[in-house]
């Protein structure tokens, strides 16, 4: 199999069960977990430079206007997609946010065609339009409009957009885009650590450690996702990312308890033939594997 759907296959697995890591820092305000997730993740990633020798490398790759920024824009959608996330899952809308990564691979699938020029064979768009079928009956469902998934699809759809075609290498960008708003994060986490009303070391040590840890739960599957997008098609991609929200939607439904009746089964099972479909498709047509295209400062 492809190495490049191997690395997206565990990146969608383990933003799968995100939910469960971020149901225990539900009493964190969400602006201060994604504060620490940039912060620590940020901090890992430099280390990781420096202990690897990398850092002038990568600061004489990253220096140009250009590069900064194509990549403060992959940084801004990032940090939207990760607030609308936590706090949907800490508010008790885990269901939402999995429709959200539902809608997600159809905006990829949408956006590589527009702005790649990806073509699909016409066997491929069959399971796409029963997706998309599948899709806006999981909206109907629902029973209003759904901001947060809507949301959620629209910053991770152009957030890959922006990675397929940014130039440096997953460890590279991963460690400018954080770095961009790594300021930022600081500064509010010091001010709310100062106001008293901070999280980090002041609501017991096992916040404080999953806070910390917020960084390389961040890191590992983003790593995985960036370099997957770079090596198959943004199409591929996109529906690749049906494994997550399919676990969300059951980490929602059977651990959390979130409504699920009928409706939402129905539009589940749509959603699954077209998984099927598609695979079933990709198996018989011997798909010649896509040439990775090389990435800077790696290796």
């Amino acid at each position: 199999m492809n190495k490049g759907i191997v690395k997206g296959i565990i990146a969608y697995t383990l933003w799968g069960l995100f939910p469960i890591y971020w149901k225990m820092l539900h009493q964190v305000p969400a602006l201060q977990v994604i504060g620490n997730r940039i912060v620590w993740s940020f901090l890992l990633l430099a280390a990781v430079m420096l202990f690897s020798n990398q850092w002038a490398a990568f600061r004489e790759a990253s220096a140009s206007p250009r590069i900064i920024g194509i990549y403060s824009i992959a940084a801004v959608l990032l940090t939207i997609n990760w607030l609308v996330y936590v706090w949907g899952v800490n508010s008790g809308f885990i269901v939402e946010t999995s429709l959200g990564y539902f809608i997600n691979p159809l905006v990829s699938v949408m956006l590589g065609v527009l702005f790649l020029h990806e073509r699909l064979r016409t066997s491929q768009w069959i399971p796409i339009g029963i997706a998309t079928v599948g899709v806006a009956y999981l909206t109907v469902a629902y029973g209003h409009l759904p901001w947060i998934a809507v949301t959620l699809a629209l910053s991770f759809g152009f957030y890959g957009l922006v990675k397929k075609l940014a130039p440096l290498g997953s460890l590279y960008g991963l460690t400018l885009e954080t770095g961009i708003v790594f300021p930022f994060a600081l500064i509010y986490l010091l001010i709310v650590g100062l106001q008293g009303s901070g999280a980090f070391l002041q609501d017991g040590p096992q916040t404080t450690l999953l806070l910390i840890l917020a960084g390389p739960v961040t890191t590992i599957p983003l790593l995985l996702f960036a370099s997957a997008a770079r090596e198959i098609p943004l199409a591929i991609v996109g529906l690749l990312q049906y494994i997550a929200p399919t676990l969300q939607f059951l980490i929602g439904v059977f651990i959390y308890k979130e409504p699920f009746d009928k409706s939402l089964l129905i539009g589940f099972i749509i959603i699954w033939i077209a998984l099927i479909l598609f695979w079933v498709e990709n198996y018989l047509s011997h798909r010649i594997p896509v040439e990775p295209i090389p990435e800077l400062g790696e290796g």
